[in-house]
């Protein structure tokens, strides 16, 4: 019962891992996201066709006594329920609360997802995913030195959340049915954006923790190793990595730089080539305007050394080693034809993802899931 992206992202991460899922929506209007675009197919927006495969639809007002009771027939059989209604009050007076649901199926897993959460100082407040790459420092860090905030393309503090729900469902049910010490019982899950979104301070984060330092806005530099960030070839810019002293031992070999660079003091270690980064990518840079971008990858893939072009996502979504890699999920639409959407990225030797169903028009298995509801009573 969510909408938007966070919710169906993980909804539709279970059901690619195999789970059924039954996406309840609003009658008439649906997931908010179907009204997001352009870009429509049709009458279907690319937006919600992008998170909602392996799910069926079926439409409820749960304001209505009818409904709401079908709502609690799916309920009882289910073993994860997935909300993201802000508000505990909400959830309350709608009947759907974490406790009302326990007592109709105590072996449910109840998963919230919001905001801010539902406890601490903020609970229980509105929020989307910009709010959140807001509130959680990350917009300060990104984009160009001299530049402002700046949103991540991508709502990914939505998708976090998305997943990290994913992780929590999955442990709470082992939890619940590991045959040696299993619970047997459900319990309730709490996932924030705003905590998700947090989590990608990780590193920065330990540096604060060390000095009390705030981290500053580096664009494309890494604020700890050198060189790793984007450098300019004769054609384009190409991204190198170079994490150990012996991949840059490996760099000097390729570039033919062992007898300059590698022997200077500036650059002896990886403290030393932070502290003269600017001198540093400026030869680098001489070097490699020599060639264009693609020559290098093959150069530097040649001699084990971390790199790779900076695509647009028409060269990534056309790439053949993301199309291998089953990346690209294809999915027959009676409305749209092939619909195409990017897949899930856990690949297991056994049982892993299946690609079933195609995003539900709103309400298309109202009938056949009610009936399959009369069909247990």
């Amino acid at each position: 019962m969510t909408e938007a992206l966070a919710g169906p992202y993980c909804a539709m991460m279970l059901g690619d891992l195999g789970a059924e899922v039954t996406k309840v929506e609003r009658p008439e209007t649906g997931d908010q996201a179907r009204g997001w675009g352009p870009p429509f197919l049709e009458s279907e927006s690319a937006y919600f066709l992008s998170v909602n495969r392996n799910k069926r639809s079926i439409e409820l007002n749960i304001k209505d006594p009818d409904d709401l009771s079908v709502l609690y027939g799916l309920i009882e059989k289910a073993d994860v329920f997935i909300t993201n209604i802000p508000r505990m009050s909400s959830l309350a007076r709608a009947k759907i609360d974490p406790e009302t649901l326990k007592e109709l199926n105590p072996k449910l897993i109840y998963a919230a997802i919001s905001g801010y959460g539902h406890t601490g100082p903020k609970a229980n407040r509105g929020g989307y995913d910009i709010i959140a790459q807001g509130e959680a420092g990350l917009m300060t860090l990104t984009g160009e030195t001299d530049g402002g905030p700046m949103r991540f393309p991508t709502p990914m503090a939505d998708i976090t959340a998305g997943i990290y729900t994913t992780i929590g469902v999955l442990t709470a049910l082992y939890a619940r049915d590991n045959k040696e010490n299993g619970s047997h019982v459900g319990q309730f899950l709490d996932v924030s954006l705003v905590d998700a979104q947090t989590t990608w301070l990780a590193n920065l984060g330990g540096s604060f923790f060390a000095t009390g330092d705030r981290p500053e806005r580096l664009g494309n530099i890494h604020p700890t190793v050198t060189p790793y960030q984007p450098m300019q070839a004769r054609d384009k810019m190409i991204i190198v990595g170079v994490g150990t002293e012996r991949l840059w031992e490996k760099l000097c070999f390729a570039l033919n730089l062992d007898n300059d660079i590698k022997q200077d003091p500036r650059f002896s270690s990886n403290a030393a080539r932070n502290m003269h980064r600017s001198e540093l990518i400026e030869l680098l840079e001489a070097k490699l305007i020599t060639k264009d971008a693609a020559d290098w990858v093959e150069v530097f893939v040649e001699n084990s050394i971390p790199a790779g072009p900076i695509n647009y996502p028409e060269d990534t979504l056309t790439d053949e080693h993301i199309i291998a890699r089953d990346m690209i999920v294809e999915l027959e639409h009676p409305l749209l034809g092939i619909v195409r959407s990017i897949g899930n990225p856990i690949h297991l030797s056994e049982n892993g993802p299946t690609y079933r169903r195609y995003p539900p028009r709103l309400g298309e298995h109202n009938e056949e899931i009610r009936q399959e509801i009369k069909d247990r009573v």
